[in-house]
Formats: structure tokens, sequence, C-alpha cells
């Protein structure tokens, strides 16, 4: 019997954490990139 704390779901949920908050921060940096690109060609046109 082991009475000892399990790492393992704790490895998981930083494992987790860790894609998911890189996952985030690309999505926010290709919406920004579309928005920019946008703005950009608003400006070109005008």
């Amino acid at each position: 019997m082991n009475e000892g704390l399990q790492h393992w779901p704790f490895v998981i949920a930083a494992y987790a954490i860790g894609v998911c908050a890189t996952l985030a921060m690309v999505a926010w940096s290709w919406f920004g990139m579309k928005r920019a690109e946008q703005r950009r060609e608003e400006v070109r046109r005008k």
C-alpha cells in the first residue's frame, strides 16, 4: 500500500494547462493579426 501523494494527476494537469494556454495565445495572436491586416487594407483603400 502506497501512502504517498500520487503525482501523475498533477503532471497531466500541468501539461493540459500548458497546452491550453499555448493554444489560447496562438488563437489570440492569429485574431490580432487578422484585425491588423483588416485595418491596413482599410487604410490602403482611403
